[in-house]
């Protein structure tokens, strides 16, 4: 079955395609077939998660699944929850610069914000959240929602090279490392999106009667 997944981050795409290895399902990306990235214009993870699944699914004419996930700090109230990827506003493109080339200069613009946000605060409490959504064509009315949380702390400066958006500032106790310092298989056993995959996995198998 072939799943479109409503974005064109390519590390989400690996990570996703590990994370469900093993179901018969073929994960690709909405760049691969021409589709646009939808508006997200909603307060809430599950609302724009929804709508990216469901523009990818129209334009696809078959079934999507979208991620819409991002960072909420406790002692913001929240945010950056879902403007986390441009939390310090779009950065613009510079000449003839890639796309991974920009994302990485929205991230460091996004993680220095958020430290000048959390200057002189005490409580550096937070946690990543993944609102993975599934469904099997645009109208479907039992899109499969599944939601992964994954706590921790903010660090005064950041650590590692792995990973990418607030991940070097991410510190998880348990693991003793920031996200940014944890290999691909070691973040993919305790992320937010390993934990709403693990559930998602469920929901396909006992929905969609997908894999065991």
């Amino acid at each position: 079955m072939r799943l479109v997944l409503a974005s064109n981050n390519a590390k989400k795409l690996a990570e996703l395609r590990a994370l469900l290895g093993g179901l018969p399902l073929a994960i690709v990306a909405q760049g691969e077939l021409g589709i646009a990235e939808a508006e997200e214009p909603h307060h809430t993870f599950v609302e724009n998660a929804l709508a990216k699944a469901r523009h990818a699914a129209a334009a696809a004419a078959g079934a999507a699944i979208a991620d819409d996930s991002g960072l909420c700090v406790h002692a913001l109230g929240g945010a950056p929850g879902v403007i986390s990827a441009h939390f310090a506003g779009e950065v613009a493109a510079q000449g003839d610069e890639g796309r991974e080339d920009r994302r990485r200069r929205q991230d460091a613009a996004n993680n220095a914000l958020l430290l000048q946000r959390l200057e002189g605060v005490a409580d550096r409490r937070a946690h990543f959240i993944s609102t993975l959504v599934a469904i099997r064509h645009a109208d479907d009315p039992e899109p499969l929602v599944a939601v992964g949380r994954w706590p921790g702390e903010i660090l005064a400066a950041p650590r590692g090279t792995q990973g990418f958006g607030y991940d070097p500032l991410m510190y998880i106790p348990d693991l003793g490392a920031t996200v940014a310092e944890l290999d691909a298989e070691r973040k993919n056993r305790h992320s937010h999106r390993a934990r709403s995959a693990a559930a998602l996995r469920t929901l396909l198998h006992e929905a969609w009667h997908l894999g065991a």
